[in-house]
């Protein structure tokens, strides 16, 4: 079983999608409610009780985790003297302290069976620096730093825990950044190309290969910084 953090809309559902056409079992785990689907939880992953709730379901149900990819994330072009604070926290609460929780509760599942991987996501624009991003870029510089000794603590467990930080993907996480902006970024990447969601789909898919067992705590920048 393959655990995926908002897995119900963009870059998540393209991973939930591809990989359940592999024949892989996805649970996805997102705030929406009006999913029909048997393998969606709706959920608050900033909400530590919430998170619990259903990690002691699936320990009930015996279910065998092989993977964590957490792709719940959410963005706010504004410089950061004229972010709300309310924004400011909702980023940080969504980025950060719900990916760390979800690392923290569902963790065990992995260590259970002394073997998994967890995939976090971050963004290349950690490491541009870019303008006008600077809460969403320190969420998911947050991200990068936790994953990195989080590595380290499940590495005796063979779990491996690394991050993606793609370029910016025409999903809804960026609708409110125009083609300018967007243009911006791209400029300051090696790979001066936009991200397409299958591109990510299959880095993601090479991370949870048995091959990769020796990369970890690593953080990839597709498109190069």
């Amino acid at each position: 079983m393959i655990i995926v953090t908002g897995g119900s809309s963009g870059l998540g559902k393209a991973i939930t999608q591809d990989l359940r056409s592999t024949g892989e079992k996805v649970i996805t785990l997102s705030r929406r409610k009006n999913i029909d689907e048997k393998d969606h939880f709706s959920c608050d992953i900033t909400n530590y009780k919430s998170l619990k709730e259903i990690y002691l379901e699936f320990h009930k149900r015996n279910y065998k985790l092989k993977a964590l990819i957490n792709c719940a994330g959410i963005a706010s072009m504004n410089l950061a003297i004229t972010t709300p604070a309310s924004t400011t926290e909702k980023i940080i609460r969504t980025n950060l302290i719900g990916t760390i929780f979800a690392n923290q509760i569902f963790s065990p599942l992995l260590i259970k069976n002394k073997v998994g991987r967890i995939i976090n996501f971050s963004t290349i624009a950690v490491h541009i620096g870019l303008k006008g991003e600077s809460v969403y870029v320190a969420s998911k510089a947050g991200v990068e730093g936790f994953s990195r000794v989080f590595a380290k603590e499940l590495a005796p467990f063979n779990i491996t825990v690394n991050c993606i930080a793609p370029g910016p993907i025409r999903t809804n996480l960026i609708r409110g950044i125009s083609d300018k902006q967007i243009n911006n970024i791209v400029k300051n990447q090696i790979i001066k190309k936009e991200m397409s969601s299958s591109a990510i789909v299959e880095i993601t898919k090479i991370l949870l290969r048995d091959e990769s067992q020796f990369i970890t705590g690593e953080v990839i920048n597709v498109g190069g910084v």
